[in-house]
């Protein structure tokens, strides 16, 4: 049974794809608190549901995916608040972010802020022509909070991420192509398809070596982790799978493997 959530629409296919689509049209699919806790309700349920295989998360309309934070609940927090406010965004986008399941951000319009930060949670990004992307805080006294200094700098380097992050300027979507924040940009209305496509094509290999794909690369980032030895570690557990005896015996018989994820 899929939550009812007020902020967001869910919708799950045949093929195990759950679409979780920001769902306030009239703000731009804003940020707000309420909203923060429903993208963590939606990302546990698709990771607690057998039959969900892989996540594509989007905006409601053709303008935004999100066009940043819900600026008059943000300049009402104190200080105190404001803290706790950017923990928790931190730690429901990094649920995304080491989601054992692949999440892939169909970006169809502005993604600004929370909305920036909330797509390069995402393992894949995919931008519909018109996106535009950017962390315009500074313009407001702030920073991004939810994550957005570590995961711009990641994706597109430490100078750009400075310059884009102090001048507050906004990216199109061919630009984001170049600078590698994005991964593909395809038009608006070939979006959903293409995300569908691509995430289809994932959930055809091994599930298990899929998220052992994303523990690796998160890994990376995470010097305490040492991003080889775990690489070796998750190597050696897919040995220990169905998957990997599925995966080489139908190599070996010339067909394809019925992989389960076990």
């Amino acid at each position: 049974m899929l939550p009812e959530l007020e902020n967001l629409a869910l919708d799950r296919t045949d093929d195990g794809i759950l679409t979780i689509t920001l769902n306030r049209p009239s703000k731009l699919n804003a940020l707000n608190a309420a909203t923060i806790e429903e993208i963590g309700q939606a990302i546990q349920f698709a990771l607690d549901e057998p039959s969900v295989r892989g996540v594509i998360l989007t905006g409601a309309g053709e303008k935004a995916f999100v066009a940043g934070a819900d600026i008059a609940e943000l300049s009402a927090l104190s200080e105190p608040l404001a803290r706790r406010t950017a923990e928790r965004g931190q730690e429901v986008f990094c649920t995304i972010e080491e989601s054992n399941k692949p999440v892939i951000a169909a970006v169809n319009g502005f993604a600004l802020g929370g909305g920036c930060e909330l797509a390069m949670a995402c393992h894949i990004r995919v931008a519909s022509d018109n996106a535009r992307f950017g962390q315009p805080e500074v313009n407001l006294g702030l920073i991004p909070g939810y994550g957005g200094t570590q995961r711009l700098t990641q994706l597109v380097g430490k100078a750009k991420a400075l310059e884009l992050m102090m001048t507050a300027d906004l990216v199109k979507a061919d630009e984001a192509l170049r600078l590698g924040l994005v991964n593909h940009v395809v038009p608006q209305a070939e979006l959903l398809d293409f995300c569908r496509q691509l995430l289809g094509r994932i959930l055809t290999k091994a599930p298990l070596a899929v998220g052992q794909v994303i523990d690796c690369v998160n890994a990376y980032f995470e010097p305490e982790r040492h991003g080889y030895q775990t690489e070796v570690n998750a190597f050696a557990r897919c040995f220990a799978s169905e998957d990997f005896k599925e995966g080489t015996q139908a190599f070996l018989e010339k067909r394809p493997a019925a992989f389960r994820g076990e």
